[in-house]
């Protein structure tokens, strides 16, 4: 009785109608609406516009000439699945295995991570947490960052299956606490990739036969690896392929050529140099960080902050993502990962849309997220000014028209501090 009891409670809480007046709305997918209001019901946005009346029994929040945007979206992080990167028993981002296509990072997500609302409070109501290690990795979700649990979490449950492409490795990453590892050769990297490779197609093949057993109606014992791929197969699901230097990008795009299957790239941080072949593919492609040294020593110093530019003037559709939460490449700086590329020559129109409305279309939920549009859900940021600016205060939020506390560890202990005696 009690739960009823509080369900009931909560329910119209979430069912609110609000209108927003007198703030400038920025749509992203249209022009600028200055001093326009939006009105929200059950969650969605019903309009948009100047002078809009407000309901009977709504309640009416007034902007007094703040800026409106669509809430942003992070297209690569582990949130949710890492707390303390240091701490392996804080860290849900892997299984053993290197086909595990059947994992869902959806249900591992802790609604009660403290990077959640770190990242929230700076304008991000949305992001892609995916799952790492071996070769597939499992599938990828696309998530609010309010709710209770992962159900209420939850836009997407599967937005991808995530591949981390074998590629030739000569040189160990150092790990801490651990002495250097000698230089692979290079003929031994190599027989490693081919056996990888190798694996992977016979994987892929195993799945068609799969299939095939099943659409013949023959007595076929369920596999649930195999059950998860037939998405993938069927082209109802991308493979989001992870791969970063020129020849592994080119392998992978070959890879999902042959297997006839949808990609998404990811990190990808020598796409720049495959843009021609991208856009005539219509790969889009999730970049990781702006604000990041280059990766080889021969590369140009502003490869990283440039290449954004280099994608949009060959009409290659990107998004940007944090790959995070780590210390450098936390999720609550992706507006500021856009940002840079605005100073290397990409557009502050399409730097926007990178983090709104390209996301969105990317992940295949334009219809409810991206944009200030009639029809879509309420995901809208209230801000002092441009979101992309690091002097821009979030003032207010809204998560499927749901206002969002903006509290967060970080204001916590500032204000700790700030008050100290």
């Amino acid at each position: 009785m009690r739960i009823l009891t509080a369900l009931l409670l909560i329910a119209p809480l979430a069912a609110e109608t609000l209108l927003l007046r007198n703030g400038n709305i920025h749509p992203v997918a249209g022009a600028a609406i200055p001093g326009g209001s939006i009105l929200v019901e059950n969650g969605r946005i019903a309009d948009v516009g100047q002078k809009l009346v407000s309901p009977k029994g709504a309640r009416v929040v007034d902007l007094k000439g703040l800026d409106v945007y669509p809430g942003m979206i992070d297209s690569a992080t582990e949130l949710g699945l890492v707390e303390v990167l240091s701490v392996k028993e804080w860290s849900d981002t892997a299984e053993l295995g290197l086909f595990k296509p059947q994992l869902r990072a959806g249900v591992a997500v802790n609604p009660a991570s403290e990077h959640i609302p770190v990242t929230r409070a700076n304008g991000i109501t949305s992001a892609i947490t995916a799952p790492s290690g071996g070769i597939i990795c499992g599938q990828s979700a696309l998530i609010h960052l309010d709710g209770w649990t992962t159900e209420d979490m939850a836009i997407r449950r599967s937005a991808g299956m995530v591949i981390e492409f074998p590629q030739i490795v000569t040189i160990v990453p150092p790990r801490a606490g651990r002495p250097p590892a000698p230089p692979i050769p290079f003929t031994e990297a190599k027989r490693r990739y081919d056996a990888q490779i190798a694996q992977l197609n016979e994987f892929f093949e195993q799945a068609r036969r799969y299939r095939q057993a099943k659409a013949a109606g023959g007595d076929v014992p369920a596999d649930l690896k195999f059950e998860a791929m037939l998405p993938v197969l069927e082209g109802k699901l991308p493979a989001v392929i992870r791969a970063d230097r020129e020849r592994t990008i080119r392998e992978a795009i070959r890879f999902a050529d042959q297997q006839k299957i949808r990609m998404i790239l990811y990190h990808a941080e020598d796409a720049g140099k495959l843009a021609a072949e991208l856009k005539a593919k219509h790969i889009p492609v999730a970049l990781g960080p702006t604000q990041r040294l280059p990766y080889e020593e021969d590369d140009p110093y502003d490869q990283p902050f440039a290449m954004p530019a280099e994608l949009f003037k060959a009409g290659v559709k990107f998004a940007f993502g944090s790959f995070g939460p780590t210390a450098e490449n936390h999720p609550r700086n992706l507006p500021y990962q856009a940002a840079t590329a605005v100073a290397f020559g990409l557009p502050y129109e399409e730097a926007l849309k990178a983090v709104t409305l390209n996301a969105a279309e990317i992940w295949g939920v334009a219809d409810e997220v991206g944009s200030i549009e009639k029809g879509k859900l309420a995901d809208l940021i209230v801000t002092d000014g441009d979101p992309l600016e690091t002097k821009t205060q979030v003032k207010q939020m809204f998560i499927a028209g749901k206002a969002v506390d903006l509290q967060s560890k970080h204001l916590r202990l500032y204000k700790k501090y700030l008050d100290r005696p």
